[in-house]
């Protein structure tokens, strides 16, 4: 798997157009065992980026299609960060693993770690549990034209 992008968004315009040109992705797969359950966001989601192969699978629906289709360049949106570490939990491999826009859960008790991240403590566990599948690494980034930030860093920061 080539890139795994952690973005509650999904697919909007700075996916269909940035992020999947960059990586040059065969396939942009949405994962999230709720999304793929709910028909109406299967039929709208592919609408956000006409033109590409677009596919939305629960988590071990993908894992299934990445062993069918090895050598496919995908990027893959997973919804939350908790989704992205079941990935890596299943063995999943990825090149890169990238956070991008989590806009607040609402009723949650979360901080802001930067202008597009909203983050609890619940999720500052996950992403440094994410972290270590990444030799300690979590890159965070808007768009690929803006500077690559440390999460971890951000995590510090922000008290979580």
């Amino acid at each position: 798997m080539k890139h795994i992008r952690i973005d509650n968004r999904l697919i909007h315009g700075q996916v269909a157009a940035a992020w999947k040109n960059n990586i040059g992705a065969d396939a942009i797969i949405v994962c999230n065992d709720d999304v793929a359950k709910d028909p109406i966001q299967k039929m709208v989601l592919p609408m956000a980026a006409q033109g590409s192969k677009v596919l939305v699978f629960s988590i071990n629906e993908l894992i299934e299609y990445d062993k069918k289709n090895p050598n496919e360049t995908k990027f893959v949106i997973c919804k939350f960060a908790s989704d992205c570490l079941q990935l890596l939990e299943k063995g999943i491999e990825v090149e890169e693993v990238n956070i991008g826009n989590q806009a607040p859960v609402l009723n949650t008790d979360y901080v802001m770690v930067n202008g597009f991240v909203a983050a609890t403590k619940e999720d500052a566990v996950t992403y440094r549990k994410i972290a270590k599948y990444r030799n300690g690494k979590l890159p965070c980034q808007v768009v690929p034209t803006r500077p690559v930030e440390d999460f971890l860093e951000l995590l510090e920061k922000a008290g979580l």
